[in-house]
């Protein structure tokens, strides 16, 4: 079988830890090469898993014959400049979630691709969770009638992640709008298949030119009427992550819906004349999600198919994140 060799850009903890095994994990996928500032550092751990390239480079990493694709899991201040030099190097590129900074950024990070025809994928792993996928099912099958509002929350204790910058707006864009709400969003937009019209948010701290918000919650309208909420904080003492879709007719619910190969149970409740007439729980096995976007990634580019979630797809996030930071 034929397969797609990649580059990792920004290898640091989370590429180590989640990143390369997605990849090597992966059938259609190998892991040939690594990106970190140190040569010495990025060398140690090439070989520690027998990846036969290490750089300090971005642009060596992008031009080395042996890469077919890259994927970007730096800061989110370099998405857009490492997006551009692998697509002018002709390499594919899946590039973690925020796609950008903003929306100028993403649409010439798109632009860029399109006009060296390459792939672009934004890494919005949770739409591929078979637990959301039956979530959509139920909506649209109507179980729940016609949707009221979704909720969602996202906290978890900033203070604890070894990315420093998370706080920092010219590096991280925005704090946990830009982190974990961006979860948050993609997956209400994915649920309901229709697009944000309204944005309002209110953010702690106000953002600064020294500091990002804290903690927010975004109040969102959809085209087809449906209300949305999104709670998100660095600021919460323990980890807390939860979807609810209320619907006419009842309700879906499910703890740590974003989580990755683990066993995550969804409750669907159903009701009539205000009670409860049906409820229930269904258990989902959801597998590494990581190395299934890196997997449908290569099979899109060794088919020449559409991206499972195209630069596009992160673009229409990215104006929602814009407009949440500007409150």
């Amino acid at each position: 079988m034929k397969k797609i060799r990649y580059g990792i850009i920004g290898y640091g903890v989370f590429a180590e830890r989640t990143i390369a095994p997605a990849i090597i994990e992966s059938p259609n996928s190998e892991l040939v090469a690594i990106q970190k500032r140190s040569l010495a550092a990025a060398k140690e751990k090439a070989k520690a898993l027998d990846i036969p390239h290490a750089f300090d480079s971005i642009e060596a990493l992008v031009k080395h014959p042996d890469v077919d694709a890259v994927f970007i899991v730096s800061a989110n201040s370099q998405h857009g400049p490492e997006t551009l030099a692998a697509a002018r190097a002709g390499k594919h590129v899946l590039v973690e979630k925020p796609m950008a900074m903003n929306v100028a950024e993403a649409e010439i990070m798109i632009k860029e691709c399109k006009k060296n025809k390459v792939k672009l994928m934004v890494g919005h792993m949770v739409r591929l969770s078979p637990l959301v996928i039956r979530m959509k099912e139920l909506i649209q099958s109507g179980i729940i009638g016609r949707i009221i509002f979704i909720k969602s929350e996202f906290i978890y204790d900033g203070r604890l992640s070894h990315r420093r910058w998370l706080v920092d707006p010219n590096v991280a864009g925005g704090g946990p709008v830009f982190d974990i709400g961006v979860h948050c969003l993609d997956t209400t937009r994915f649920l309901l298949d229709d697009e944000v019209v309204s944005v309002k948010s209110q953010l702690d701290p106000v953002p600064s030119s020294v500091t990002t918000e804290s903690t927010a919650q975004l109040a969102l309208k959809f085209s087809q009427g449906t209300t949305a909420g999104i709670f998100c904080s660095y600021a919460a003492l323990i980890r807390r992550i939860f979807i609810e879709v209320i619907g006419e007719k009842g309700v879906l619910s499910a703890e740590n819906f974003s989580w990755s190969g683990d066993t995550l149970i969804l409750k669907v409740t159903v009701g009539e004349n205000d009670r409860i007439i049906e409820s229930r729980e269904e258990t989902f096995v959801v597998p590494n999600l990581y190395e299934k976007e890196v997997t449908l990634f290569s099979e899109c580019i060794l088919n020449n198919t559409a991206s499972p979630v195209s630069g596009e797809e992160g673009l229409k996030n990215q104006r929602v994140l814009d407009a949440a930071i500007k409150g």
